[in-house]
């Protein structure tokens, strides 16, 4: 691990966009990646006849994705500049893929949105800066991206940067502290060094913006929050949650309630690693015995908290979703599966109560009959059983859920209130 701060990096932006390429060379410039990996990359990518695609190879090691050419799974890769060690999450472009993305989103601190220049704004170059506004991604680098393929002129560099700033100002995105650069992820441009091919541009390169972003705060002052992946019992320790802390801080001795099972005691030991740790912080994985929790009384989806704070357990949820794709349109009585943190919960949208514009964040109807995709709306909802989840307002790394049904992600969405039980 490196003892500089750490940062989660969320690569967003419309397919074809050259956000896998960017990646790879983000990978290769920071000496993540060595050359000769890329030298097998470019053979393996010209044997089948897809020249070019060398650095997005780095990131989309899974067979089937170099077959059909798109990014199917998140892969989790890392690389350092001079302030931080980031994790990217490379958040895929195709529709069918967006629960990844969601998941992606939802754990970065910050994103790069990739626009490429030959495009510009596309369909879903909208669609995911209003996911990442909507989960809670404040600060944005814009890399405008294949600006070899219009020979690096800045009159269309200009015109992009234009483009996108129309659309960061409908999702109320602050576009002042926004940095854009001119990038060539296939070439190189900018990417680490300052490129001669745009001598009109003087700012920082695509890592210098990413060394100078703002250091998040961990959330360690928050009350505990701990969602349970999954429960083991190991002998000579007993009943073992194992789970990621979202918030808060975990220490040995500390008297913990599990919800929605309603159970709690006092935590006897924290291992991390395979080794006996005092306490675990937001982000570390980690497994924890408590006195007199047996392996039947919890599950995966419960969420750990303080025994005087416990996590809440919503009877009804107010939420702001997103309808991504849906063959219909949705009415109240729908009951689609809910996926929060480690939950996967079937949940009824008891009333649609207003429809947003998704470009403006204003109400654009009361109590609308039915929302259909493309729709941003504001819904009542109610768990079919018991579910741990939080006002994204006030723990935002609990308030945070994708909707799946027919085998894909519908809707994405965060929890505005929580009526508890």
């Amino acid at each position: 691990m490196s003892d500089k701060p750490h940062q989660n990096l969320a690569i967003i932006g419309h397919v074809d966009h050259g956000k896998s390429t960017l990646v790879g060379r983000l990978l290769f410039e920071t000496g993540s990646v060595p050359e000769h990996v890329i030298e097998q990359h470019r053979e393996e990518a010209e044997e089948k006849g897809k020249g070019g695609f060398e650095f997005a190879y780095v990131m989309d090691n899974l067979a089937e994705e170099r077959e059909r050419g798109v990014t199917i799974d998140i892969a989790h890769q890392e690389f350092d500049t001079d302030n931080y060690y980031f994790t990217i999450v490379d958040c895929p472009g195709h529709r069918d893929f967006v629960k990844n993305m969601i998941t992606g989103a939802s754990q970065a601190d910050n994103a790069v949105l990739v626009v490429a220049a030959d495009d510009g704004v596309a369909p879903q170059t909208r669609e995911h800066v209003f996911l990442a506004r909507t989960l809670g991604i404040n600060e944005l680098i814009i890399g405008v991206n294949k600006m070899d393929l219009v020979d690096y002129q800045e009159s269309t560099y200009n015109e992009v940067i234009e483009e996108v700033k129309n659309l960061l100002n409908q999702v109320r995105f602050a576009t002042d502290d926004t940095t854009f650069v001119p990038i060539s992820a296939f070439e190189g441009d900018n990417v680490s060094e300052a490129s001669e091919n745009t001598p009109w541009y003087d700012g920082p390169t695509l890592l210098e913006s990413l060394n100078d972003l703002p250091e998040s705060e961990p959330p360690t002052d928050a009350p505990l929050r701990l969602p349970i992946q999954d429960v083991y019992t190991i002998s000579g320790i007993g009943t073992v949650p194992v789970g990621r802390v979202e918030t808060g801080i975990l220490n040995t001795g500390d008297n913990v309630s599990f919800q929605p099972s309603d159970v709690g005691g006092e935590v006897k030991t924290v291992e991390m690693h395979h080794e006996e740790v005092p306490k675990a912080e937001p982000g570390d994985n980690v497994g924890f015995n408590v006195r007199g929790i047996g392996k039947d009384d919890i599950r995966r989806g419960d969420v750990c908290g303080p025994a005087d704070d416990p996590p809440s357990v919503a009877e009804t949820f107010k939420a702001q979703v997103v309808v991504m794709q849906h063959p219909s349109v949705i009415t109240a009585g729908y009951t689609p599966v809910f996926h929060a943190h480690t939950a996967q919960v079937a949940c009824t949208i008891e009333s649609i109560d207003q429809k947003i514009d998704p470009s403006s964040g204003e109400v654009a109807e009361e109590n609308p009959d039915f929302i259909k995709s493309g729709d941003a709306a504001v819904v009542t909802v109610r768990p079919q059983k018991p579910l741990s989840i939080e006002p994204s307002g006030e723990i935002p790394e609990l308030g945070s859920f994708a909707i799946r049904d027919m085998g894909q992600t519908i809707a994405a969405g965060k929890v505005l209130e929580v009526n508890e039980r």
